[in-house]
């Protein structure tokens, strides 16, 4: 009996599904249909002033690798700038967070969630784009703040308004 062994992934630089969310690229590297819901991992592309506000997800990890770039990663514990090469993990369990890129120059971050889904989320909120087109972020009137929430919610995050963290 022959045991059949999955083949690597692998992406150029410029391939793979590009969603343009809330201003930012985000781009789908590796998606839970492809790891069986193990994890996902997502390249983004943050620019001045993008990021996302507060939000908090009880049932999945989520953590960041600053490529390049800085962010402010705020918390109900604590506020922390991220620069190039710093390492965020945000555990199970729900705690409201958010990070803003408070620079003048794009954070390019690799987000791990697990298990998968988030990216299910992304692709329902975004729209495609071509690697280096970027969207301006729409307009946040409340009816689009609505629809945002429900689909957060369709995949386990909570918003939160804006200055929830102060």
């Amino acid at each position: 009996m022959e045991n059949k062994k999955a083949a690597p992934k692998t992406l150029g630089a410029t391939e793979g599904e590009t969603l343009s969310v809330m201003g930012g690229n985000y781009r789908i590297l590796v998606s839970g249909k492809e790891t069986g819901g193990a994890f996902a991992t997502i390249e983004m592309m943050v620019p001045p002033g993008g990021g996302p506000g507060p939000h908090a997800h009880p049932q999945f990890e989520e953590s960041f690798y600053i490529v390049d770039g800085e962010i402010e990663v705020k918390s109900e514990a604590s506020t922390y700038i991220a620069n190039k090469g710093a390492f965020v993990s945000i555990p199970k369990g729900g705690i409201v967070h958010g990070f803003k890129n408070k620079s003048e120059k794009m954070a390019h971050l690799l987000c791990m969630v697990v298990p998968a889904g988030l990216e299910e989320m992304f692709l329902e909120m975004g729209r495609p784009v071509k690697s280096g087109e970027f969207l301006p972020p729409p307009p946040m009137d409340p009816e689009i703040a609505k629809k945002m929430a429900a689909v957060a919610e369709k995949y386990g995050q909570k918003l939160f308004p804006p200055d929830y963290l102060g």
